[in-house]
């Protein structure tokens, strides 16, 4: 098949490019970008007034099949990320049973190849059943395509065990990805501890329950040589920390979610949303403007949404209650143009890196760019597009999002994977 989308503003900063061209599409590769290029047969679009970039990718995303399918499942979830713009997500693997072996990596494989809506890269646990004290089959797991490791949802409590993880990682070449939670110190906290806790009379969840595990994996991290990616960081004295690994050159990469960035516990009213209930707790002022101000210089690497859905009975009960997490794939790209990149925080340029490039990278997948020869992995954004979030635009099964009824400026429209499209003007092509 061949596609040509004409009149585009194209970016990537991977290849210098910052303007207006045509992109000739064939068998799923990105053939030339140039000016007036035609098409003797084929589809043609005009894609002038949108922006078209490397397709986005959210490396941390929870599809909860197998098990789970109640909240989500690898269709509905990829139809969700394809309607937020991504071609491709990372899903995470504490499912039911856990993505621990090499025939849950391929079952998650095969089901996305049949029901996905973008590419689905597998993460396979660092432990048997997530419980923290035996090795999972990382040599098979690797062998069969799981592509990092990561207990996510909860941290690996024992410091010898986390060293023993990240020694077997290095062997494979994976990147470990790290949630840290010093459970022991966190206990039961509900939300982050200081003055809001104690006005909302819920139990504290100190910073430093995530600090002290973000110092301790940097350390194993400069023991091993092991790469290390610190998953959804949510204090600015964690980002310091990445900041100094950084800066010895250590191989340490961070993420940070749009709910980190763009919301603290001020939001969390007397009305006790559970939909701001998330793992780890939103922080404060202070610390978010401390991760925006790392977007900006560059410590931090990614944006994620850690994709966290819930079925409505879950959520609607008391905030103790209630399980942690929040949706994310559907307004992340819309809160991040609206609060960084129309704000001229950020750029264009670096927003398709932390959205797309630097995610890639951190994974080790095959590179995407606007260049020949390229897969034809692609996002076209409307950067003018105003609209309001609202859960019944979801693709999502799930609606508990701590946007609803946000006023936001561009989203995507088209998303193309390996030159098909999965997503026409807004809409998901079945």
């Amino acid at each position: 098949m061949a596609l040509l989308l004409k009149n585009a503003h194209v970016i990537d900063p991977q290849v210098g490019l910052n303007e207006t061209a045509d992109i000739l599409i064939r068998d799923g590769k990105i053939v030339e970008i140039g000016q007036g290029l035609s098409l003797e047969k084929g589809v043609e679009r005009d894609l002038a007034g949108k922006i078209v970039v490397p397709g986005l990718v959210d490396m941390h995303v929870h599809l909860r099949e197998p098990g789970f399918e109640q909240k989500e499942d690898i269709a509905s979830g990829t139809r969700a990320a394809a309607h937020g713009g991504f071609t491709a997500v990372c899903a995470m693997p504490n499912t039911n049973p856990v993505v621990d072996n090499a025939v849950a990596v391929e079952y998650v494989k095969s089901i996305a190849a049949q029901a996905g809506k973008c590419r689905v890269h597998v993460s396979g646990s660092c432990s048997q059943g997530l419980k923290g004290e035996t090795l999972s089959e990382m040599g098979d797991m690797a062998a069969h395509g799981a592509v990092a490791f990561t207990d996510d949802g909860r941290g690996i409590q024992a410091a010898g065990m986390m060293r023993r993880v990240m020694d077997y990682a290095s062997q494979f070449g994976r990147v470990v990805m790290s949630h840290c939670q010093d459970e022991d110190l966190v206990g039961d906290g509900q939300v982050n501890e200081g003055v809001v806790s104690t006005r909302l009379g819920l139990l504290g969840w100190p910073a430093e329950g995530e600090e002290l595990q973000i110092a301790r994996d940097i350390a194993l991290c400069r023991l091993t040589g092991c790469m290390l990616h610190i998953q959804h960081i949510s204090t600015a004295r964690g980002l310091d920390m990445v900041r100094a690994a950084k800066a010895e050159g250590l191989p340490v990469t961070c993420e940070v979610t749009p709910h980190h960035l763009f919301l603290t516990e001020d939001n969390i009213g007397d009305d006790y949303s559970t939909a701001l209930k998330v793992n780890p707790p939103l922080r404060t002022a202070a610390d978010a403007e401390a991760l925006i101000a790392g977007v900006i210089d560059g410590t931090v690497d990614a944006i994620v949404t850690d994709h966290a859905p819930h079925t409505a009975w879950e959520k609607d009960r008391e905030f103790e209650l209630a399980p942690f997490g929040m949706i994310g794939l559907e307004t992340s790209l819309g809160l991040v143009i609206t609060n960084l990149v129309a704000t001229g925080k950020i750029s264009w340029e670096r927003m398709t890196e932390l959205m797309g490039a630097n995610q890639r990278a951190i994974l080790g997948v095959e590179r995407v760019a606007l260049e020949a020869g390229s897969t034809a992995d692609l996002t076209v954004i409307d950067p003018e597009a105003a609209w309001t979030v609202d859960a019944a635009d979801f693709c999502s099964k799930a609606k508990n999002s701590g946007f609803i009824g946000a006023e936001l400026t561009g989203r995507a429209t088209d998303v193309y994977v390996g030159g098909y499209a999965t997503m026409e003007d807004g809409k998901i092509v079945e």
